[in-house]
């Protein structure tokens, strides 16, 4: 199952929805993983004729399924970092109207939403749906280090090795949310880890 149904949380959290297709000449739908399931359920043909999709696969195989939909410009990256300059090209080159679809998980909706509102898009024209990992992109709020891919509460900075406090707190500048050290009162009092969620 690749859909996840967030608990409540406090307002920095983002909030996802469902992507719907909406009119426009130009489409630039972004996804990494399960986020192929999305694109899916919304493509028609006439839709895919005006899209271009950039997609990251994580390991998973939806990148010919993508391709089957017949979008007008097609691009399978190794990577969210690989992909980074042909987004903000594609972002650089867009003309007034510009449809943005982003799906799959939090920290690729994060960095790409960021690069969009560079480019001037403003967030709330862009729409979003979670699909797949529930991991996050964390940063350390010491040594501001970023990791990837964090499950766990507590957990590990991957840069200076404090143990960190997953918090929902969530910086759109940094597409990351922010992690604070839980035993700086009490060296060494770090509870068992445990999923983000559980």
């Amino acid at each position: 199952m690749s859909k996840f149904e967030f608990p409540a949380s406090i307002k920095s959290r983002p909030v996802y929805g469902t992507l719907e297709a909406r009119p426009g000449k130009h489409h630039l739908m972004i996804a990494d993983a399960e986020g192929a399931e999305a694109i899916m359920d919304i493509a028609t043909p006439d839709l895919m004729a005006k899209t271009h999709i950039i997609f990251i696969s994580r390991g998973t195989d939806y990148g010919d399924k993508l391709r089957a939909l017949n979008p007008a410009i097609f691009y399978e990256g190794p990577s969210y970092a690989a992909s980074v300059p042909r987004i903000q090209r594609v972002l650089q080159d867009a003309h007034m109207g510009l449809q943005v679809y982003l799906t799959g998980t939090e920290g690729l909706m994060g960095q790409a939403m960021r690069e969009a509102v560079d480019a001037g898009i403003p967030h709330t024209a862009i729409q979003t749906e979670h699909r797949g990992s529930v991991a996050r992109r964390m940063q350390c709020v010491h040594c501001k280090g970023i990791t990837e891919d964090v499950e766990t509460d507590p957990f590990v900075c991957a840069h200076c090795g404090l143990n960190l406090f997953v918090r929902d707190h969530y910086s759109r500048r940094l597409a990351a949310y922010q992690g604070v050290c839980i035993d700086a009162e009490d060296p060494g009092n770090v509870p068992e880890p445990k999923g983000i969620y559980e």
